[in-house]
């Protein structure tokens, strides 16, 4: 099921791509301009779809669903997604820097109480494993269509599960074949009673380090709202997922649940791209500051 559904990815994520390419690189000025016109909050703020809370440390601040959106799409030439509900941005880089930057998207998931049953059980290596062979599977559909290679390395940090928390995090380093360094998808998922907040780090490997470094305190200052809590499950009355914490990590069951149907890739410097799932195969973004004049 992971092959099949990598492979059927690749259409999807080609016509993002094209859709990125005609967006006009903006210049420098142009692009401070509009980060200027963000409202950055900080202190305590709310996620109400999601029914949680984030708890900012100074390190980071936080945008709202509207002016998240606006970077994806007007920033970073990303196709609409009404998904996501927030955005945050650590304040040691300005996102108008292409070479530091680097942002943690909020999204929510609303597919029911994922049980944690299998999170003891699950082999990440054979997981890993089985994602590779699919990213090659892809790969060669990729190379007829015109588009980079993307090969997911290993593990940049393996899948760790707290149990006590109720919260999974884990990074993929992948390899886009016209990029000079390695993309990092540093994920996190954060349960719930009736579904899961997905945090998408994206940076360079260069990054690894100052990511690692900051995850923690993202998965720190992040919890669900009283009564929206994982321990808060009813088993009476609530949703039940169709898949479990394994599913988070490889995505094939969760594709099956239609999480997946508004993928997109995320534009930053040097093929900084959010991962959304097992593979995104959006490769041949154009950076923002790929013209900018000297």
């Amino acid at each position: 099921m992971l092959r099949s559904f990598l492979f059927a990815l690749v259409m999807l994520f080609s016509t993002h791509a094209a859709l990125a390419q005609d967006a006009a690189p903006a210049k420098k000025d142009e692009v401070q301009k509009f980060i200027d016109s963000l409202h950055f909050k900080t202190g305590k703020v709310t996620v109400p779809k999601a029914s949680a809370t984030l708890t900012l440390t100074p390190d980071f601040r936080f945008l709202d669903a509207h002016d998240a959106q606006r970077v994806l799409e007007q920033l970073w030439g990303n196709p609409p997604d009404s998904d996501v509900l927030g955005m945050l941005v650590p304040t040691s880089a300005s996102l108008a820097d292409p070479g530091d930057s680097w942002a943690v998207v909020i999204t929510y998931v609303a597919d029911g109480y994922v049980s944690d049953a299998d999170a003891s059980k699950i082999d990440y290596a054979k997981m890993l494993k089985e994602m590779q062979e699919g990213a090659a599977e892809v790969n060669a559909e990729r190379k007829k269509q015109g588009y980079a290679a993307v090969d997911i390395v290993g593990w940049a940090t393996p899948p760790h599960y707290d149990a006590a928390a109720n919260k999974i995090y884990w990074a993929r380093e992948l390899s886009f074949s016209d990029a000079h360094e390695h993309t990092l998808n540093y994920d996190i998922r954060v349960l719930g009673r009736n579904g899961y907040l997905s945090l998408n780090a994206v940076a360079g490997m260069s990054q690894l380090e100052t990511v690692q470094t900051q995850m923690p305190n993202v998965l720190a200052m992040t919890e669900f709202n009283q009564g929206q809590r994982y321990a808060d499950f009813n088993a009476s009355t609530d949703k039940v997922a169709a898949y479990g914490i394994g599913a988070l990590v490889a995505g094939a069951i969760a594709a099956k649940a239609g999480l997946f149907a508004k993928l997109f890739a995320v534009l930053l410097a040097f093929k900084k791209v959010l991962i959304a799932g097992v593979l995104a195969v959006g490769a041949g973004l154009r950076k923002i500051f790929s013209r900018k004049q000297v």
